[in-house]
């Protein structure tokens, strides 16, 4: 007797690494899938696993899972446990690994061998890793928490591979004292609304620039410690994003426990050949050298130290590594630590976006920028992230009306 044919839905969906897709069934959740490179790759992809699937708006319990998901993958505490999964296609021994992965808790890790050994088979640690990597519901199944042997990284078989499993553990991680100072909303280190307020109160044509973006959506990315900030930044300098996630993922697992590192010893200790075979240049290398020097003999300062820190005295501390100048500093007070006053002055987008927001024809000078910039103290992180969306899109709306006034 025939099977009955299975009716599947489908959504994309919002997260902060991308948009995801997500398909269900009468039974549940019948797949998750991590952002592809565009939109309709992501579509194709659902399409492909469930032909004839409906794009359609989700019943109760799928929205309350993709709620789980986006909140998870937004570093908040979620609930994804109780997930109901459609698992008529799994076989029996891939529901058992399932079973077995769904409860490490965030933050920690598994081997394919824990998995076997909890699973009552020592000797299938194979097995394990194949049923990982067909695993369709990530994030929910959270296969992104086993490692290989020796706690290094292993394979991802969803798009990004291995950057974005360690993408994926970043989020989870722990975050170190310090890290970030309390706020609000539990992510900048500053009050967002009392600094819009006062930002608009200070001037006219920049409140008008905020009515035109809507809310501030500026995140903070939690880091483990100063070095392993400055080492993605070395890393990222000069190369898209995608291609510097390649790299640095590969750097961070040639080490156990790649989603806790690099460590400067870890890089110090490392073969030339074996970090320019991950794909670093020899002068980032050199710069990766120096920082993870100047770090082990304890001159880069840890986020506790930091925290006490004034801006201009971390931008003077960390620009005597090498390849670390003012700008890469900027950006790690506005983006990793959430600092409340940076404005980059030499920064070409921010520079374009006063030129858009404020009518003018042609970019300021530093003076100029540095001038109108002191209306908007002590929260011109704010408007220098209003002025990137301005140079994102420096005609539209409201923008092509303000003036300097």
């Amino acid at each position: 007797m025939a099977r009955p044919t299975t009716h599947h839905g489908f959504t994309l969906f919002d997260t902060a690494i991308g948009r995801c897709g997500i398909a269900w069934s009468g039974r549940g959740i019948a797949a998750v899938h991590l952002p592809e490179g565009r939109e309709p790759d992501t579509r194709a992809r659902v399409l492909e696993r469930f032909p004839g699937a409906r794009e359609s708006r989700p019943p109760a319990e799928v929205r309350r899972a993709i709620d789980a998901v986006s909140s998870h993958l937004r570093g908040e505490p979620s609930d994804l446990s109780s997930v109901v999964l459609d698992m008529e296609r799994v076989p029996p021994f891939s529901r058992r690994v399932y079973e077995a992965t769904r409860a490490i808790a965030p933050g920690g890790t598994l081997t394919y061998g824990d998995i076997a050994a909890r699973l009552g088979a020592g000797g299938a640690c194979r097995a394990v890793g194949q049923a990982l990597r067909r695993n369709p519901f990530p994030i929910i199944v959270p296969c992104h928490r086993v490692l290989a042997a020796g706690e290094r990284v292993g394979g991802f078989s969803a798009a990004g591979g291995i950057a974005t499993k360690l993408r994926l553990l970043g989020i989870e991680r722990p975050q170190a004292p310090g890290a970030q100072a309390a706020s609000p909303d539990g992510r900048l280190g500053f009050d967002p609304r009392a600094a819009l307020e006062h930002v608009r109160a200070s001037d006219a044509a920049l409140a008008r620039l905020i009515d035109e973006v809507g809310p501030l959506r500026l995140r903070v990315d939690r880091t483990s410690s100063l070095f392993a900030a400055l080492a993605q930044a070395i890393v990222y300098q000069q190369l898209t994003g995608k291609a510097a996630a390649t790299i640095f993922a590969r750097v961070r697992a040639l080490f156990p426990r790649p989603h806790e590192g690099p460590t400067p010893e870890q890089i110090l200790s490392a073969s030339e050949r074996r970090l320019r075979a991950a794909g670093l240049s020899r002068p980032k290398l050199l710069s990766l050298r120096d920082l993870a020097r100047k770090a082990h003999d304890g001159h880069i300062p840890e986020l506790g130290e930091v925290a006490r820190m004034t801006d201009e005295a971390i931008v003077e501390r960390l620009t005597e590594v090498r390849g670390i100048g003012r700008w890469t500093v900027e950006m790690l007070l506005i983006f990793r630590l959430g600092r409340p006053d940076v404005l980059p002055l030499d920064d070409y987008g921010i520079r374009k976006g006063f030129a858009a927001a404020f009518g003018e024809r042609r970019l300021p000078t530093r003076g100029e920028l540095e001038e109108r910039g002191a209306r908007w103290r002590p929260y011109r992180t704010v408007a220098s992230w209003y002025l990137w969306r301005a140079a994102e899109a420096p005609k539209r709306g409201a923008l092509n009306g303000a003036t300097g006034t």
